[in-house]
């Protein structure tokens, strides 16, 4: 008996959709869709269009971040009494920097089965086509919105990995509207040699990846009219001896007092604040810093006598 005479299970379908080309679909993915009951989709807007290329008219329900754990109890329901849903987003996996996982987790609590449709991902496209390591990579998502939060959250992540001796490719969802932003932040924790990745646009006609130095990509990316597309940001995050290394070159190029002064007026922070934030980004204690920068008053007051 061929498959498509036997009837899908019931269940909680996970579909992975197209992350820009069509043809990223899977045909797994596009049978079930066309055998399922219904389909909760982030946009109906959006997965109708995918649905009218491929002829499928299987019904459609909105499942999107606004709504998530409202629908859910009705589509926990429904998969209880033995429907057969399935769950997509806009694009790539359900769930990943989407709506889906709440769903998700609820249903498997509910004692259904979850069963998921792989297929286009936009971080793993982007991880194994960037030139970076790939052995060890740790999945953000997308940074924090307003400057400080991001900065903090780029400068607990380096204090995390200075704890490793191996590199770590950090993977990030950035809009288009912030990486240059998110770029700078990248600069001032790590240094202007970072190695990163820009991937833009996967799998779309204008696909773009930039691998270079994180200085570099800020530069060819401000010089551009305007930035457009979803972008997938990575970065070889350095480990300990990496990082002590280039905060040694730093600190030997740039004094401490000119940096924290820096510090001081793009984040609009006091001294004691700015001295804070730049030991953990050369990966020193503060009163060690502290000391060094007593140094450098000291030397600049013995010389002006």
């Amino acid at each position: 008996m061929d498959q498509h005479d036997t009837p899908l299970a019931p269940g909680l379908y996970l579909v992975a959709t197209p992350i820009g080309n069509l043809g990223d679909i899977t045909l797994r993915a596009l049978d079930t869709l066309r055998r399922v009951d219904r389909i909760a989709c982030e946009d109906t807007r959006q997965t109708q269009k995918l649905l009218n290329h491929f002829q499928i008219a299987t019904p459609t329900v909105s499942c999107h971040q606004h709504n998530e754990r409202s629908r859910t109890e009705e589509l926990t329901s429904a998969l209880k009494s033995g429907a057969r849903i399935a769950l997509v987003s806009d694009a790539g996996m359900p769930g990943i920097s989407d709506p889906g996982s709440w769903l998700a987790a609820e249903a498997i609590a509910a004692g259904v089965s979850v069963i998921p449709i792989p297929g286009a991902n936009a971080a793993l496209s982007a991880l194994v086509a960037s030139g970076l390591p790939t052995a060890e990579f740790h999945f953000i998502g997308f940074l924090p919105e307003k400057a400080g939060a991001r900065r903090t959250r780029l400068e607990s992540l380096a204090a995390e990995i200075q704890k490793s001796e191996f590199p770590r490719t950090l993977v990030f969802y950035e809009a288009p509207h912030r990486i240059l932003e998110t770029l700078a932040d990248l600069e001032a924790v790590w240094g202007p040699d970072l190695r990163i990745a820009v991937a833009r646009e996967l799998t779309k006609i204008h696909e773009e990846f930039l691998r270079t130095t994180v200085a570099e990509a800020r530069r060819s990316l401000a010089a551009r009219d305007r930035i457009r597309g979803e972008i997938t940001l990575l970065v070889k995050a350095p480990p300990r001896a990496s990082i002590a290394a280039s905060a040694a070159a730093t600190r030997s190029t740039e004094k401490i007092s000119a940096r924290l002064a820096r510090l001081q007026a793009e984040a609009g922070i006091e001294e004691k604040d700015a001295l804070k934030r730049l030991a953990r980004e050369l990966g020193q204690s503060k009163s060690d810093l502290y000391r060094e920068l007593q140094r450098e008053r000291a030397q600049l007051k013995s010389s002006s006598r």
